[in-house]
């Protein structure tokens, strides 16, 4: 079974903060990448960070790396905290797996979430 299930979106005011979780199982135990992406309304996919099988691992997008910070559990769940939240924050953020490496590339990953919305009111 795969699945990618994010949670944590939802409507907050600029200047809030969320942690977004995505849980994670494969059907298969390997040594994969866990990263975040988000889509805006009129955008394209945009990279937002990404971390790897190893502890200490970790890859963010330079406009995002000041307010971002990404973690995982040892029950394969990722995070991502988001800080001072944005109006241009809005978004539709992706989980995503990888086995190749780890990268800000959409096309290194394998599997998707169905996204979780996260919209953010001025």
């Amino acid at each position: 079974q795969v699945q990618l299930v994010e949670s944590g979106g939802g409507l907050v005011r600029a200047g809030d903060s969320l942690r977004l979780s995505c849980a994670a199982s494969l059907g298969s135990f390997i040594s994969y990448k866990m990263g975040w992406f988000r889509q805006a309304p009129g955008k394209e996919r945009e990279f937002v960070a990404a971390i790897g099988w190893s502890a200490g691992a970790t890859y963010y997008a330079d406009s995002l790396k000041e307010r971002c910070t990404i973690s995982r559990s040892a029950k394969n769940t990722v995070y991502l905290q988001i800080n001072s939240l944005k109006p241009e924050d809005t978004a539709v953020y992706f989980c995503a797996a990888g086995y190749r490496v780890l990268s800000g590339n959409p096309e290194d990953y394998d599997y998707w979430g169905q996204g979780t919305q996260v919209t953010v009111s001025s």
